[in-house]
């Protein structure tokens, strides 16, 4: 009995004997597992960096100076986000020929890679609205009539019912949003570029925004059909007025000139 009771184990020994195979095992898993997917995405984030701050120091300093903080020459850049970036670089607005009253959209010079690059520069000085995914201004999932209602509240005293564009004050005016890539117009609603205010997710909802981007691809695209007939361009009560007092008022001197002409002949015979 004194033989056996020696023998036995102490009771301890089996919590022992598992963390040392914790350990082995977590040891293995750190030597041969790949790198931590976090550490590679801030590592590539830190690359796409420094290669938009030399695209900076060549193609935008002069105007923003080189911290991005301004110059008279051009806004400060810190806390506007990389969808602002995304938006007036993919729409060839910046770099801007020339000044003026309005920088209008051109074809823009940069790959989508160097503007991924000025955008993650352009964040990292300060934190502000980020480039959307497809799913948030994608169709899928969008009220095309609640769209219709948004724009028409919110954009259409400047855009145009239907888009369209019209002009401002001073030489300004509100682009045309036909042929506009959805992405750059959910972009535009974030940001508030040049003389349009800025529609945040307090004024307009994510879902609100997928739906006017609907709205517009509905009434713009190359399907959409004009359920009134003739749309004049879409342009609004000046042109359908200008229709009306044309061909309208045009008619009917037609008409009375033919009455008086038939009415002169009756007397003479």
């Amino acid at each position: 009995m004194k033989k056996l009771s020696a023998r036995r184990r102490h009771p301890l020994a089996a919590l022992v004997v598992l963390l040392f195979a914790l350990a082995v095992t977590g040891g293995a898993y750190a030597a041969f597992a790949p790198a931590d997917k976090a550490q590679a995405d801030d590592t590539a984030q830190s690359l796409a960096i420094k290669e938009g701050k030399k695209l900076f120091a060549v193609g935008c300093a002069s105007c923003h100076g080189t911290g991005g903080q301004g110059t008279s020459d051009g806004p400060s850049l810190v806390g506007v986000g990389a969808a602002a970036v995304d938006f007036q670089v993919g729409t060839g607005r910046m770099p801007a020929q020339q000044p003026g009253a309005q920088v209008p959209r051109k074809k823009n010079i940069y790959t989508n890679a160097q503007i991924d690059q000025l955008a993650a520069y352009v964040a990292s000085l300060g934190a502000g609205p980020t480039v959307p995914d497809k799913e948030q201004y994608s169709p899928d999932g969008a009220n095309i009539g609640k769209g219709g209602e948004l724009f028409r509240t919110n954009c259409a005293q400047c855009h145009n019912f239907t888009g369209k564009g019209g002009a401002l004050t001073d030489g300004k005016y509100a682009p045309t949003l036909e042929g506009v890539d959805p992405k750059h117009i959910y972009e535009a609603m974030e940001t508030g570029p040049q003389n349009m205010p800025s529609f945040g997710d307090g004024s307009l909802s994510k879902q609100n925004k997928k739906d006017i981007i609907a709205y517009l691809g509905a009434v713009n695209g190359d399907e959409s059909e004009s359920p009134g007939g003739l749309d004049l361009g879409g342009l609004g009560p000046v042109s359908e007025g200008l229709f009306g007092y044309i061909f309208g008022l045009g008619a009917l001197v037609a008409v009375a000139i033919w009455v008086a002409a038939r009415t002169t002949k009756a007397k003479k015979s």
